[in-house]
């Protein structure tokens, strides 16, 4: 057959192992770590589906390779340890049966180890080391590392090198980038050293060095070494490009692979982890430029989903190799999609942070898109239904879609309805929004999907009562969504009023002062999109913060957009809706009138619980779900629609 993206599909060589595609499962965190550092079977099978999924290589991530300075926050490799070589073993296993190569990294945290501790306190009585004696900005104290702990560390690089290989392992992953030890020592932000170890960049390099000689020496010479670095640090301070370009020559002729990556962990989260505020593929051109000064293989990160903008990158030479992390979250299959001229059938990204948010609250993980993920051992093949029934949707947003896509693939007879013309419930209100566009393509693809597994779609057709008896199905899930709350203020119900969920359809309505009402989630990304048009923008919220139902992950980086674009009034009731603005009160009970010829209400949502009650006993099998049951996320409407579809 002819590829519709032949250099992706291609295989690649490093070293003598030759990997099946030139797209790689990026380094991933595991969710059931052991308290004796051992990677735990939920893990294991979390890993395992992007291997199932088509990827080239899956990385299993982190490997702390010195547990006596980074006692830290992820899997050691200790044979004194017991189940931990069996625990690598059946990892690297899980991932090698389904034809993918297994990678592990190898990191050392350095002076920010026990970062991803919940506990705190014994985080800050870890003893924390790093190039050089400093003060962190959350001001625990870093020490120095001797010239013998540094032997230490170079040889428990190479003793964990062996036993990877021992475990299975096909390759390794040094971590050099994001701010942790190797790259502390690279940069001369960190490293204020006047031995061996700092000042030149030749003795910045040599850390790295000596700990790739080590584990050269321990994996022989044919087993593919990767490097990650990160291209540049991205802050005042730290080294830029054109360093980045002689470092990766100094590493270069210790390793099979260099996977360029950006900026630092602690100093640029929205640059290692590009957020939807960046173009996609933000980070290439750094790969791209380090390739034009090594010989080696290079691969790239950086929020990248798309077949044709990846198939592009290895086409043109920016990279021999493409990253995707989150990416293989929301869809895990996409490079199996892609070699099978499926892509129209990609689930992607919407890189909205759920699924590193939900690992800092719970130590779990979610995706938006993907009921599936952190879920994986309970397995991922859909079982057919013991007895095939009739299954009526109402409703056609995210919740609803999924649902009719997982009972049709059960077996099901699945019809959904959906009132409006186009399906998407909330989400065709994201178009508007180019950062979001994603989330209104999802869509379609899951209508896709739905529709490819059998599902009957019927638009502009709303289920009573009477229409669902009439149907005589067996099962009815709810997913009628929710309705934006438009509280009896006076003027809101005015000409120069756009409802947020409808400013797709009336953008020509907002001229260029606009009131931004209500700093949720919503109101603020309006905001921000508006400010990016370069309309004068004004937000007011009634609360004393903004976003306060964003996740951890993505509040920060928005509220860096907002600052950017938008002036805020917070702590401020709207009283009135004017032709000028809107009258409010502040904290001091004052009226002020906060300009804006143009408003936005965004002040939430409300269940169209009417809906629900009204077909609560229209069929024996009855599921309310998403914004229906409850005001809530696209994360949750997903996932509850999916196992709506399971329990029938």
């Amino acid at each position: 057959m002819e590829r519709k993206y032949p250099n992706l599909s291609r295989p690649i060589t490093l070293g003598r192992t030759t990997f099946r595609n030139r797209m790689f499962s990026a380094p991933m965190g595991g969710t059931d770590i052991t308290n004796d550092g051992c990677i735990g079977p939920k893990s294991t099978a979390f890993y395992e589906l992007r291997a199932k999924g088509g990827a080239g290589a899956v990385t299993v991530s982190e490997l702390m390779v010195h547990p006596k300075t980074d006692a830290s926050h992820a899997y050691h490799l200790d044979t004194a340890i017991l189940n931990s070589l069996a625990s690598a073993a059946y990892t690297a296993d899980a991932i090698r049966r389904h034809g993918a190569m297994p990678s592990i990294e190898l990191s050392h945290s350095g002076m920010y180890a026990g970062t991803y501790m919940t506990d705190k306190t014994k985080q800050k009585s870890m003893n924390q080391w790093g190039p050089s004696d400093t003060v962190r900005p959350d001001g625990v104290e870093v020490k120095a590392l001797t010239k013998e702990m540094i032997d230490d560390i170079v040889a428990s690089y190479k003793e964990v090198a062996g036993l990877v290989k021992r475990a299975g392992f096909e390759m390794l992953m040094i971590h050099g980038g994001h701010g942790w030890l190797l790259n502390q020592f690279f940069s001369p932000y960190f490293n204020k050293r006047t031995d061996e170890y700092g000042g030149t960049l030749e003795n910045r390099c040599r850390l790295a060095v000596e700990v790739l000689k080590a584990v050269r020496e321990a994996v022989g010479p044919f087993f593919p070494i990767e490097f990650r670095l990160s291209g540049s640090e991205l802050f005042e301070g730290g080294y830029n490009l054109e360093e980045g370009c002689r470092i990766a020559q100094q590493i270069e002729p210790y390793i099979n692979l260099l996977h360029v990556s950006a900026g630092t962990y602690q100093r640029g989260f929205g640059d290692t982890h590009p957020s939807m505020f960046k173009e996609h593929g933000c980070n290439v051109y750094l790969a791209a430029e380090i390739k034009k000064h090594v010989s080696v293989p290079v691969a790239t990160i950086g929020g990248l989903n798309d077949p044709a903008q990846m198939e592009e990158i290895i086409a043109s030479g920016k990279a021999d190799v493409v990253y995707m992390a989150r990416a293989l979250l929301a869809d895990p299959y996409l490079p199996r999609k892609v070699v099978e001229n499926r892509d129209e059938e990609i689930v992607r990204c919407l890189r909205c942070f759920t699924c590193m948010a939900e690992r800092a609250a719970t130590s779990t993980r979610r995706c938006t898109v993907n009921p599936l993920i952190g879920r994986e051992i309970e397995g991922d093949e859909i079982s057919p239904a013991p007895a095939k029934k009739k299954v009526l949707v109402a409703g056609g947003g995210p919740g609803g879609l999924y649902a009719a896509y997982t009972a049709a693939r059960r077996g099901h007879q699945v019809i959904l309805c959906e009132k409006e013309s186009e399906a998407g419930g909330i989400l065709k209100s994201e178009q508007a929004l180019p950062f979001k566009h994603e989330m209104y393509e999802l869509a379609g693809t899951y209508k896709l999907l739905a529709e490819k597994a059998g599902v009957e779609i019927r638009l502009n057709t709303e289920v009573t009562k009477d229409y669902a008896e009439k149907e005589n199905a067996d099962a009815l899930i709810i997913a009628v969504g929710s309705k934006p709350l438009v509280p009896p203020i006076p003027g809101l119900d005015g000409d120069n009023v756009v409802i947020v969920n409808n400013y797709y359809l009336e953008k020509d309505k907002v001229g260029d002062d606009v009131v931004v009402f209500g700093g949720g989630l919503a109101g603020c990304e309006c905001a921000i999109h508006l400010g990016m048009e370069g309309k004068k923008v004004h937000l007011v919220e009634m609360r004393d913060e903004l976003a306060p139902d964003a996740n951890v992950r993505h509040r920060p980086l928005l509220l860096k957009e907002i600052e950017k674009y938008v002036t805020v009034h917070t702590g401020y009731k709207g009283l009135e809706v004017q032709e000028e603005g809107i009258l409010c009160e502040d904290k001091d009970g004052q009226k002020v009138l906060v300009p804006g010829r143009s408003v936005i209400c965004a002040l939430g949502q409300r269940s169209r619980t009417e809906t629900a009650e009204e077909l609560q006993d229209a069929a024996p099998f009855v599921r309310v779900i998403g914004d229906a049951a409850k005001v809530s996320t696209i994360t949750n409407a997903v996932y509850w629609g999916y196992h709506a579809a399971l329990d029938i």
